[in-house]
């Protein structure tokens, strides 16, 4: 039986079934043996796909009710290496409603094309570089969160070419020849897939961004209430309630100079402050006496270092631990004469090593109630000549270096620099203005 004969009870068919004939005589011999009736559409062999398809394909496409309403603007890269099947499909996607369409006949273009698109339609079988060969690139290329979905439609319908697309990342496979219908439905979904991704993307950072507003504005609370509790126990001993601040920013500045890392200069700087916290439990009859202490007042004096070590204890931040850690430890002392613990040499924490160091410069270019401000040069002179006794030589020898000092200098000017130039003290003076603690030059 031939197609013509065939067509005949085709037409009988409800609803009638549409029919191209296909055929390598010309289209005046068959109009002879057509017989009666009209004459079915014809292709005459050999044809081009662009022949076949705007006649049949894209004639039901424009006869189908799938028009995309939702995604129109979405971006599709058709990856083809016959260029007529590009061209077919892009006339197929735009009589279905898309508008934003990128055809291309060399696969090598992906990698420069695929990233602001929204569905990729790729052909498995290429020369060279075939469609896995694509895909493979593309997995390796793709940032790990970006979600392009690749749809891709062959004429090879095996299953090891089903497999190895699908495990190359494809998401959905259809094989030529397609109807249209459902190559649409199949484009629509992935589409689908794709916005919906991208809208759980936008909403997850905007978590994360609130998320992350949320942890900083309770780290700034933290790190108030530290400094405000460093301020509980300084305003009793320091009127400018100063000290505790410049002691966090001279030991950042000495861990810096020293070589510590970032992290660890921040945390030294927010710990610091706190190092003499356990001067709240001293009362003021010791704290603020103006004369010398008397030898059971030193001994209450000097367990504000243990009380402060208490007080922080059992925190579960670095910052608290770090804190406590210091506050136990900075009065003690390289040859192990300090307190509360009697430690010498490296068995000190170097972060107390650090404050010790920096609680001595800021609190003897102070004025207390028991004695006047020494002059900045006097006091780096005091760090050197205790260089190995009190101090750890390390970090006592980094106050020689000019930069050390001048940090150290705009530290101490920083808070109360027109204080200071009104402040001229010399050497006698200072002496006999002082009414000293013990041990003498130190101080709590």
């Amino acid at each position: 039986m031939s197609g013509l004969q065939l067509r005949q009870p085709l037409r009988t068919q409800r609803p009638p079934l549409q029919v191209l004939l296909m055929s390598g005589c010309p289209e005046g011999a068959i109009s002879r043996l057509g017989g009666p009736g009209p004459l079915p559409s014809l292709i005459e062999k050999p044809f081009m796909i662009d022949g076949i398809l705007p006649t049949w394909g894209i004639s039901s496409a424009r006869g189908s009710r799938m028009r995309e309403t939702r995604f129109q603007a979405a971006r599709l890269l058709i990856v083809d290496d016959e260029p007529s099947n590009v061209r077919a499909l892009e006339r197929l996607l735009r009589a279905a409603g898309y508008t934003n369409i990128v055809g291309t006949t060399n696969p090598a273009e992906v990698l420069s094309l695929y990233r602001d698109q929204d569905l990729m339609l790729l052909d498995l079988r290429m020369p060279e570089l075939d469609g896995v060969g694509v895909l493979e690139q593309l997995r390796a290329d793709a940032p790990p969160q970006m979600f392009l979905p690749v749809l891709v439609l062959t004429g090879d319908s095996s299953q090891d070419a089903r497999r190895r697309a699908l495990a190359a990342g494809a998401k959905d496979f259809v094989t030529k020849p397609f109807e249209v219908d459902e190559v649409l439905l199949r484009i629509h979904n992935l589409l689908e897939t794709r916005y919906l991704y991208r809208e759980i993307t936008a909403q997850n950072q905007v978590l994360e961004r609130r998320v992350s507003e949320r942890t900083v504005e309770l780290d700034s609370a933290y790190l108030d209430t530290l400094e405000r509790l460093a301020l509980a126990a300084e305003f009793r001993d320091d009127e400018t309630g100063r000290h505790t601040e410049r002691v966090g920013e001279a030991a950042a500045l000495l861990g810096t100079v020293l070589g510590l890392g970032a992290e660890e200069v921040f945390l030294i700087r927010r710990a610091a402050p706190l190092h003499d916290v356990g001067k709240i439990a001293i009362p003021d009859a010791v704290l603020r006496k103006p004369g010398s202490l008397t030898a059971d007042e030193w001994e209450i004096m000097k367990s504000h270092a243990a009380m402060g070590a208490q007080i922080l204890s059992g925190g579960r931040s670095r910052v608290i631990r770090l804190a406590e850690e210091i506050a136990r430890s900075h009065h003690e002392q390289w040859d192990g004469n300090g307190y509360p613990e009697g430690r010498s040499g490296e068995a000190i924490p170097l972060t107390a090593r650090l404050v010790m160091v920096a609680d001595v410069f800021d609190a003897l270019t102070s004025d207390r109630v028991y004695r006047k401000a020494w002059p900045a040069a006097h006091v780096l002179a005091y760090i050197r000549e205790y260089a190995g006794r009190r101090f750890d030589p390390q970090i006592a020898g980094l106050c020689e270096r000019i930069e050390t000092r001048r940090g150290l200098l705009a530290i101490r000017q920083g808070a109360g620099a027109s204080a200071e130039r009104r402040r001229t003290v010399s050497t006698t003076t200072m002496a006999r203005n002082r009414t000293p603690r013990q041990p003498p030059a130190v101080g709590p």
